[in-house]
Order: C-alpha cells, then sequence, then structure tokens
C-alpha cells in the first residue's frame, strides 16, 4: 500500500513505499533509548532518496559506550513536485478590469432606469415629471418647510414667525427619513479614497443629492470606477468638506437621530391632529407609496442607500488601513 504524505517546507508530495528492510527489535527490560539516528543517504536517481531510521539502546553495559543498535529501517521516498496552477498578473489585471467596466454598466443602467421610470414614464404610481399636479407641487414644498421638523419643533415652543405647513406626519417622516440617510452621506463622499476622479465639485454634488438624492449620487458611484489618471494629484479638501470629514462623528450622530425621530414622528407625530390611530397611519403609508411619485421614488432611494452606503464605507476603510 502506497501512503501519501504532503511535505509544508517544500510543497512536495512524498510517495512512501513500504520499508525494504526491517529487523526485529530485541525485548530488553533493562534497556533505554539512548539516541535514534535519521540520516538521508546521498542516493538520489530519478528522484529517489534512502532515508534510513537507526534506533540504538543501552542495556546494562551490553554494548559500546554508543550504544548497541537494536533495530533500523530504510524507506524509499520518491519525490514529485506538486503542482500549482496561478494565474498570471496580467491575467488578474485583465480580470479586474472587466469587472470594473461591469459594474459602471450597471451603474449607469440604473441611472438610466431610474430617470425614465421615475420622471417621464407615467407607469409608475402618481404623475411624471412632465405632469405634475399642483397638489403634488404644493406637498413637495410643505415637506421641504418641514425639513428636519424644525419649523413644526419652533411653532410647539411658541415661537410663530412662520407657520409649518400642516401635513400628514406619515409623509413628513419618510421625506425626513431619506433626508436624514442623505445627510449621513457627507462625510463618506469627502473621504472617498476615489473622490478625485470626479472631476466636479463635492460642494455642489452634495448639496444636489440632499434634494435629488440618486439622480447624482448614482452617477458619482459610477465615475469613481474610472481608473485614476497617470498625472493624479489630489484636490485640497473644501471648507465644507473639512467639516463634515472632521465632524463625522457628529453628522453620523444627527442623521441617524433624524431616522429614528422620523420613525416615531410617523406614529406619534401630531397626535393633536385628526389623522388617525397607528393602524390609520400604517395603511396611509401602504396609499400612499402605492399614489404618490414622491414617496415612490423615496423607496428606490432607500433602496440604493442600502447597497451604496456599505460600498462606501468598505472602500474608506481600505483606504484608512493603507494610510496606516
Amino acid at each position: 500500500m502506497i501512503t501519501r504524505v504532503l511535505c509544508s517546507s517544500s510543497a512536495l508530495t512524498i510517495n512512501h513505499l513500504p520499508p525494504v528492510s526491517l529487523s526485529s527489535p530485541r525485548s530488553h527490560s533493562c534497556c533505554r533509548t539512548v539516541r535514534r539516528r535519521d540520516s538521508i543517504l546521498g542516493r538520489r536517481r530519478a528522484g529517489v532518496s534512502i532515508i534510513t531510521t537507526t534506533t540504538t539502546r543501552k542495556c546494562g553495559g551490553v554494548g559500546d559506550e554508543e550504544g548497541t543498535p537494536m533495530w533500523s529501517s530504510t524507506m524509499v521516498c520518491k519525490a514529485q513536485k506538486a503542482t500549482t496552477s496561478k494565474q498570471p498578473p496580467e491575467h488578474r489585471k485583465e480580470d479586474g478590469q472587466q469587472g470594473r467596466v461591469l459594474q459602471q454598466l450597471v451603474l449607469w443602467t440604473a441611472e438610466g432606469v431610474y430617470i425614465v421610470w421615475l420622471f417621464l414614464l407615467p407607469y409608475a404610481p402618481g404623475d411624471p415629471v412632465w405632469a405634475i399636479s399642483s397638489d403634488t407641487e404644493n406637498s413637495i414644498v410643505g415637506l421641504s418647510l418641514n425639513f428636519f421638523f424644525i419649523l413644526p419643533s419652533v411653532n410647539s415652543v411658541g415661537i410663530h414667525l412662520m407657520e409649518a405647513p400642516v401635513l400628514h406626519p406619515v409623509s413628513e417622516a419618510l421625506f425626513n427619513f431619506v433626508i436624514g440617510w442623505t445627510f449621513m452621506f457627507a462625510p463618506l463622499l469627502f473621504t472617498d479614497c476615489k473622490r478625485d476622479r470626479y472631476k466636479g465639485s463635492l460642494d455642489v454634488l452634495w448639496g444636489l443629492q440632499m434634494f435629488l438624492t440618486n439622480t447624482f449620487l448614482i452617477p458619482y458611484m459610477a465615475i469613481r470606477l474610472n481608473e485614476a489618471d497617470s498625472d493624479y494629484a489630489p484636490r485640497k479638501p473644501s471648507k465644507l468638506g473639512s467639516v463634515m470629514t472632521n465632524g463625522a462623528a457628529v453628522v453620523g450622530l444627527i442623521g441617524g437621530a433624524m431616522c429614528v425621530l422620523s420613525a416615531l414622528w410617523a406614529f406619534f407625530g401630531r397626535m393633536d391632529s385628526d389623522f388617525g390611530t397607528m393602524t390609520d397611519r400604517w395603511e396611509f403609508l401602504l396609499r400612499y407609496l402605492g399614489s404618490e411619485r414622491l414617496a415612490y421614488a423615496f423607496i428606490w432611494d432607500i433602496f440604493f442607500y442600502i447597497i451604496f452606503q456599505p460600498w462606501l464605507i468598505g472602500d474608506n476603510l481600505q483606504n484608512v488601513q493603507q494610510r496606516r
């Protein structure tokens, strides 16, 4: 029978044949093992090595000082290099190039679908942008005035310099939830290791993202995958970028708190008004998503944020590790 052993030091596969010679050991109760000698004889013909193992014992004065050889065994080993398949560097580079191009193709396709389906075609819930109703316009204006619940909060403490529009708390909550999540994207954009591949202003990009969300974020995610220029020179961060980067913890805390507050506002906001119970508000949310284009678009935004945020965080963590 052939036993296969893998040598960890040289990555060789060793085929051990049965010992060709073996003498039986002599039993001595008074004996103790003195030395074991392993030797690899220099017989290397066609990749064959002879390994001899000799064990000696000292038996109460019997034998010389070095001990009496009690038994020895000889094994014939044939070494055969294990074959490994490593992909050449140029092939790995080509695979990376193809993966990058595929990602960009998917992103640009998503951008086209996002604009055509949500803005132009009449098949999604609600009105397309070219046939928007006055009610939808008034709703957008009212939601913008109640940005981050600032105006309703000011009115609640008796300050009435400007009255907050009274809208359904569920629609206000959904709007501010998405805006709060968008707010948290600022540190990710300004610390992105590939941000300089985008030649435009990150300040303007983030400002537009706050109001039109993924209309501008999806193109950025595709452009940042372009190959870096050979004459690459990092741009000096803007004042807004420095503030958002240095205060990233505060920005994240504000954005996360706004998302939590929005969820609570949806079910407990404006309890003094006639907006129904929690069940009524949940039913309104389902009707709202199925009838208003703005609310329907927010669901798309949340879906893309779930993909893009871990993507940017992962790349940023790699950037931090490289700097260390």
